[in-house]
């Protein structure tokens, strides 16, 4: 049978095998990736998935069930599945399949001409790249992980209501790791490109920055431990925010995993701080004009000129916060259960470089790369403890390469400390950005 046959078929039937209300999460994409090392092509993938899972009120509790087949049988065994989960649940709170709103956001994420783009062109574009770095600097000695990536996806939400969604996506992106080598001293940098049109993705850039990286760093050394000025780069920030950004959920907030439980229209942060997350944001990674449960997306400031506004809500967080959903349901795959996840979500960016930023700060450190994120930082507490490395910065200006030291404070704190949000906001291959940003002091352990 078709597709459209069998979702008709699935909904016709769930109701009248007794599910009060029933939805279909279809999904489906195609992704390559290739990598490269010593010039060679060592990994190459080509996939696709596609999958549905159908959840469902049965005897007034949720139940879930997913199939990657779409045939009869498939129908009994997602229904069956759908009852005997909603029997087994221990979750009495109220939950529902959403009629849907009045009006969706109309959205452009998707170039028809990125998925005709041949394999071998991309592994051409990929090889080019260890060749262009090595003629930068007899120095450089290899790029050792290059990568370059397309995907394409497709989501359909129906349900007993009569909503019926779909949204499409896909981009593609290069990386590259450049190696440096100088005496004994070795060092790395990297370099990416990101979009949704092929020809746009930059190679020139991907290597100059890779290799810039690379040369600068190979004099780096740690500084002495102390107390410093620092400003955190926009390659940088989005790593750390990331690692917190489960404190502003709802559903973290509500089982007591978020210190900004019922913390709304507090001062959080400095009044140069908007947090924004922003499903609609143009050639954002994660825009979308709908959220897993078929709610219209819509921008907000989660934290607006320092004030804290909102947590991140779904349907269900919503409901027990007495408030509408953000917007903000998401599945991890198509068999995944509805959970809370920000969108496109970044400081919103001021009006300084971060020349400017540096020439304000004086003397200090700006921190290009921050490690061990998931031992040296507690989600919850904020407090985090971070290899790290960057530069030095003397009367304003860059100076000496640093590497080898430790960063260590607290995120809520830090959000109070925040000086000056600058204007060069990045997403450095993920949907969490940000500019850079003066973040006053900090501790630094280092020699």
């Amino acid at each position: 049978m078709t597709t459209e046959q069998f979702i008709h078929q699935l909904l016709d039937t769930a109701k009248k095998r007794g599910l009060s209300e029933a939805e279909i999460y279809l999904s489906s994409g195609d992704s390559f990736r290739a990598m490269s090392q010593q010039g060679a092509l060592s990994n190459y993938t080509v996939n696709s998935t596609r999958g549905l899972s159908l959840r469902g009120i049965y005897n007034g509790k949720m139940g879930y069930a997913a199939t990657e087949a779409f045939d009869e049988e498939a129908i009994d065994m997602l229904i069956s599945g759908v009852m005997e989960s909603a029997l087994l649940t221990e979750d009495d709170s109220f939950q529902q399949i959403y009629q849907g709103d009045e009006h969706y956001p109309e959205m452009d994420c998707y170039n028809p001409e990125l998925d005709k783009v041949e394999e071998k062109r991309k592994i051409d574009f990929l090889l080019s790249l260890e060749p262009m770095a090595k003629a930068k600097d007899p120095r450089i000695v290899q790029l050792s992980y290059n990568v370059i990536s397309t995907s394409s996806g497709q989501v359909r939400i129906v349900n007993t209501h009569g909503l019926d969604l779909e949204a499409k996506d896909n981009i593609a992106y290069a990386y590259a790791s450049a190696v440096a080598k100088e005496g004994e001293r070795v060092a790395t940098g990297m370099g990416m490109t990101i979009s949704r049109d092929f020809d746009k993705l930059d190679a020139e850039k991907v290597v100059n920055d890779a290799t810039e990286e690379a040369l600068f760093m190979l004099a780096a050394e740690p500084v002495p431990s102390g107390t410093y000025r620092c400003i955190i780069e926009n390659r940088c920030m989005p790593d750390l925010l990331s690692v917190f950004s489960g404190v502003f959920s709802a559903e973290n907030a509500q089982k007591g995993l978020s210190l900004l439980a019922g913390k709304e229209g507090e001062m959080i942060a400095s009044s140069a701080v908007t947090l924004m997350d922003d499903p609609l944001m143009q050639d954002g990674l994660t825009s979308q004009p709908f959220d897993a449960e078929g709610v219209a997306c819509f921008p907000k400031a989660v934290i607006e000129n320092g004030t804290f506004t909102t947590l991140l809500h779904n349907l269900k967080t919503a409901r027990k916060a007495g408030c509408k959903s953000t917007g903000n349901a998401a599945k991890s795959g198509f068999a995944g259960t509805v959970r809370v996840s920000p969108t496109n979500f970044y400081f919103r960016p001021g009006e300084k470089s971060l020349a400017e930023l540096m020439d304000d700060m004086q003397d200090g450190l700006v921190i290009t790369e921050v490690s061990g994120l998931h031992a040296g930082a507690n989600a919850i507490s904020g407090d985090f403890s971070l290899i790290a490395q960057g530069y030095t910065v003397k009367g304003g200006k860059k100076e000496k390469a640093v590497d080898r030291i430790t960063v260590a404070g607290n995120f809520f704190q830090l959000l109070k400390n925040i000086r000056a949000v600058g204007g060069d906001l990045l997403f450095p291959g993920s949907s969490t950005g940000s500019p850079s940003v003066d973040i006053g002091e900090i501790a630094v352990a280092g020699k």
